[in-house]
């Protein structure tokens, strides 16, 4: 007898399985010096927090993320496709576009905000740009109230606003999470689709943690 996975389940974990493997993938790839957007010395010398300190801190976000997300799947009653007729790939596409609409949207002005406030940047943003030199596993670490209010609350806006149902949502939330290690991952691979269509891409990203980490030495020299 196979064990059989619900919608709810795959869409709590799946996303959490694909942030760890796709950060594996990048972490082999930057063992050939030529896709580093920084050598191994910049990495070892620039970042201010171990990475043992960095997967603890992306354990605790995923694990707030998955208690969230089992709590909004029982929530809204929302159980897959057994009792609803198959939804038309065209209304799929449209839930993918008003999700990413919504959770950019969010993302973008909490992100910006957390820059413009000196107590916010020093306190709580502050801490995801310890890493001055991103990589692919230290896209999620953060402060937990960051963690909690960028991703996790945005995360389930665009699932409530869009009206994607839970099986729709491995898929969105899959694509986000490979999109955001992508943004961190510190290498530039001749090819990745991420970086012909998106401008916020591992370069912009790299050269955003280049400039605000920095900073991290000067608002708060403890760091």
């Amino acid at each position: 007898m196979g064990f059989v996975f619900s919608d709810q389940m795959l869409g709590t974990f799946v996303p959490i399985v694909v942030y760890w493997l796709y950060s594996g993938i990048y972490i082999l790839l930057g063992s050939f010096e030529n896709y580093r957007l920084h050598s191994k010395e910049d990495e070892l010398e620039k970042n201010v927090v171990p990475k043992s300190t960095v997967v603890r801190g992306v354990l605790l976000q995923q694990t707030i993320q998955a208690v969230v997300a089992i709590l909004l799947f029982k929530v809204t009653g929302n159980d897959g496709e057994v009792a609803t007729a198959p939804k038309s790939w065209l209304t799929i596409v449209l839930q993918f576009i008003v999700a990413m609409l919504v959770l950019d949207t969010w993302q973008y002005f909490i992100h910006r905000y957390m820059h413009q406030n000196k107590f916010l940047y020093k306190h709580i943003h502050s801490h995801h740009h310890r890493l001055v030199v991103p990589f692919a596993f230290g896209a999620l670490y953060n402060h937990p109230l960051e963690g909690l209010l960028l991703d996790t609350i945005g995360g389930a806006l665009s699932f409530l606003v869009s009206g994607m149902s839970s099986r729709v949502s491995i898929f969105f939330f899959s694509f986000a999470t490979i999109k955001t290690v992508d943004d961190h991952c510190g290498l530039w691979i001749p090819g990745n689709p991420f970086h012909v269509f998106f401008r916020n891409n591992s370069a912009y990203h790299d050269f955003h943690h280049q400039l605000y980490g920095k900073a991290v030495y000067n608002v708060d020299g403890q760091l």
